[in-house]
């Protein structure tokens, strides 16, 4: 407490009213009574500073630590092999999920313990989502051509959610985020929060309220881009984004970074020697009064004195540092920091102009500049919008642990290549790297389900949540034809001889739903089932309960079940997962054998487009490319005669394939989690049942190379039963496994 408090009787008697009733004080007290108030309050509609508590378990789908081009896959022993991969110690964190929960499950989960282990969480960079007629498509290549790929509609609700309000939602979004974050970085650690004109002065006052004022550092300015100096609007030509830099003390780490000079400065240091280029700067006493002598070379007497004393001047006279000459005022040498000029808050040097994964994609150096700056080697580093992945690659260049995550499928499989791509380059170099892994949120929220009105009160909120579900699972029983049940738990409806189960419309399903269905099945000898998506976790076998007898079929929901006049026509198509095939290669002799993967096929029925629309809104001399029936199809209108075309791009089942891996011993790695035991309330090790894809051989394209392998590299195989998964990744991201059993 501070300065003297100066209240009223009936301000006294006011604040001890509200202490024995219990209740937390106004705001008018809050600010009167404490030296930690804030100095500026942003208010929005529906404002809270509640966050999310929830703690989720984190599915392991996949270790990869196998960068691997050869032909023949060996094993090591040591933390860093001859090749520089990492096979013991911290894993770097790759999750697919809404971060919100991601946030809070590290934040409050066990996961949290191995981050401080590290030593806490030293830097975090974000740039979320800051154009509001932004979205969730993206530009897919294949062969020669490309193809926007439509946002799932996860992705449209999450984007819904940010923007559904205007600014209010996003502002709500953003510090949410922004005081889970607060909560997980170390003493010493910041924050760095990109942004735009559209939000920059929202983004101060979030940052500053969860920061403190004297938490802000920096307002750095990125000239991102010239824009179009031709255009005749009646502003000035946008050309910059903002970059607010805060920290959570003042014991933030923090190391000097270089801008190259400019021209002005190289025309001053004009003169060099073989220690470089120089200037000469006087050495007189600014303010008078300094040291009088002379050499005797008949130099000129600084006409304030000089500013060192002779001791020094003559050590510099020996080291060819200050130059006396007959009938001048001595100068010295000032040399050129090779570094460059300390960096200033205002970026002109980096260019945005990169070649894009991805729509979002920043600049390696303008990460390279952040990660030097605010981290050391070693540090944890993490972006939690991490779209193409830019600061975890770079990050990992500069011997960085990492954490990334994202909501959109499709960022995380880019991130997961280009992750790839840098440790096959750094192995190259005869560099070390970490393994990384991918990671599932487990569960998922269902609070804003389908647009329940967030005014009601909490019960009426879980009666609407309760029929926006039944409206919804009722939607997709109809466009599917098939009538609903509801003498069972985890099926809803049933076509013929095949009960049905649908998942959220707001989250993927998962392997714990898939696990209960087969429960249920397994309890009720039910033996034919359709499980009906909009999206799937990542890592799911989709053969494996067929082992077991059941014959469950996967199925992606369309969009076109919003379609009521789709619906009516019968126009609805339910499509299959997609399909794998495999061949395995054995060659050696006697017990001393290898045994390597060939992919032979790889089937998909994807529908993404209402072909007739599409030909009917075309332009003449336009095109457009569509799915259709688990094609990709070039329909274009001759300018001449408006005559339909229509090319066939994915003209053979490869060109759908992105990327593939194989596990060649799939069940040597159990999915252990940390569970909180409820009897004694201590964490505890537990086996979920599952095990963790080890990434041991991957082929995979980029834009650069769009070539394919489709035989892994061998490895040698022991005598007896071998496991070995594959997975497959397609164009849009969505990944398929397989699990073989192979008698050597």
């Amino acid at each position: 407490m501070g300065n003297k408090i100066n209240l009223t009787d009936s301000e006294k008697r006011d604040i001890i009213k509200y202490l024995e009733a219990g209740k937390p004080l106004p705001d008018k007290y809050r600010f009167l009574l404490f030296d930690t108030d804030r100095e500026v309050e942003l208010l929005w509609n529906g404002k809270t500073d509640e966050v999310e508590n929830m703690v989720l378990p984190f599915q392991a789908i996949e270790h990869i630590d196998e960068p691997r081009s050869e032909d023949k896959i060996t094993a090591q022993a040591t933390l860093f092999d001859t090749s520089g991969r990492q096979i013991k110690g911290w894993s770097n964190k790759l999750i697919w999920g809404d971060n919100k929960l991601i946030l809070s499950s590290l934040k409050n989960g066990p996961l949290r313990k191995q981050i401080e282990a590290e030593g806490g969480l030293k830097l975090v960079y974000i740039d979320p989502p800051f154009d509001v007629g932004a979205d969730f498509s993206m530009n897919i290549e294949i062969g020669e051509n490309s193809f926007t790929k439509k946002p799932s509609v996860i992705e449209e609700i999450a984007f819904r959610d940010t923007w559904g309000k205007g600014t209010d939602s996003f502002v709500a979004m953003i510090y949410e985020r922004i005081k889970l974050i607060h909560s997980l970085l170390a003493e010493d650690g910041s924050i760095y929060v990109h942004c735009d004109y559209r939000l920059s002065s929202y983004m101060k006052l979030v940052l500053d309220e969860v920061f403190g004022s004297i938490g802000f550092r920096n307002e750095i300015i990125w000239q991102s881009a010239v824009g179009d100096t031709s255009a005749k609007n009646k502003k000035y030509i946008k050309s910059h984004d903002t970059i607010f830099l805060y920290s959570k003390s003042d014991s933030y780490i923090w190391n000097d970074v270089f801008q190259a000079y400019g021209e002005a400065s190289n025309k001053l240091y004009r003169y060099e020697d073989g220690n470089g280029k120089y200037r000469l700067v006087p050495v007189d006493n600014p303010g008078g009064g300094g040291y009088v002598y002379n050499f005797g070379l008949g130099e000129k007497l600084p006409s304030n004195g000089y500013r060192m004393p002779r001791e020094t001047a003559e050590r510099w006279i020996s080291e060819g540092i200050l130059i006396v000459e007959k009938g001048k005022v001595p100068s010295r040498k000032q040399y050129i920091n090779e570094s460059g000029v300390r960096c200033k808050d205002v970026w002109d040097d980096i260019s945005s102009s990169v070649s894009k994964e991805y729509p979002t994609q920043k600049p390696d150096k303008l990460l390279e500049r952040i990660i030097k700056a605010s981290s050391s080697e070693n540090d944890l580093v993490a972006d939690f919008f991490c779209g193409s992945g830019t600061t975890l690659a770079v990050a990992e260049k500069l011997n960085r642990k990492w954490i990334g995550t994202d909501l959109g499928r499709f960022s995380i499989h880019t991130t997961r290549k280009r992750m790839i791509g840098v440790q096959r380059e750094l192995k190259k170099e005869g560099k070390d790297f970490r393994a990384f892994e991918i990671l599932n949120i487990g569960r998922y929220e269902r609070e804003k389900f389908l647009d329940v009105n967030e005014n009601l009160r909490e019960e009426e909120k879980r009666i609407q949540r309760e029929n926006k579900e039944k409206e919804f699972v009722k939607l997709i029983l109809s466009a599917y034809k098939a009538e609903p049940i509801d003498s069972f738990n985890s099926f809803v409806g049933k076509k013929r001889d095949r009960l049905i189960a649908v998942g959220s419309i707001d989250t993927p399903v998962t392997n714990g739903l898939i696990e209960k269905i087969v429960s249920e099945c397994q309890e009720k000898r039910i033996t034919k089932v359709d499980v009906l998506g909009f999206d799937y976790e990542m890592g799911i076998d989709f053969e494996a309960s067929k082992k077991i007898g059941i014959d469950i079929q996967f199925k992606v929901i369309p969009r076109e079940v919003f379609d009521k006049k789709a619906i009516e026509k019968g126009q609805v198509k339910f499509y299959d997962v997609a399909y794998i095939e495999v061949k395995p290669i054995i060659r050696g002799r006697g017990n001393i054998k290898e045994i390597a993967i060939e992919l032979t096929d790889f089937s998909v029925f994807y529908n993404q487009d209402n072909t007739g629309e599409i030909e009917e809104k075309l332009q003449s001399g336009g095109n457009k490319i569509i799915i259709e029936n688990g094609q990709v199809i070039k329909i274009s209108k001759d300018k001449n005669t408006d005559i339909i075309e229509r090319e066939i791009l994915t003209k053979k089942w490869t060109d759908w394939i992105d990327y593939w891996s194989v596990d060649f011993d799939f069940e040597s790695k159990k999915e252990i989690i940390r569970v909180i035991d409820e009897e004694t309330g201590e964490e505890k090790e537990e086996w979920t049942g599952n095990y963790i894809f080890e990434n041991e051989w991957q082929s995979f394209r980029t834009k650069k190379d769009r070539s394919l392998e489709l035989t892994s590299a061998y490895k040698d195989a022991p005598k007896g039963k071998m496991k070995i998964a594959i997975k497959v990744i397609d164009i849009f991201g969505n990944d398929t496994t397989k699990v073989i059993e192979i008698n050597i």
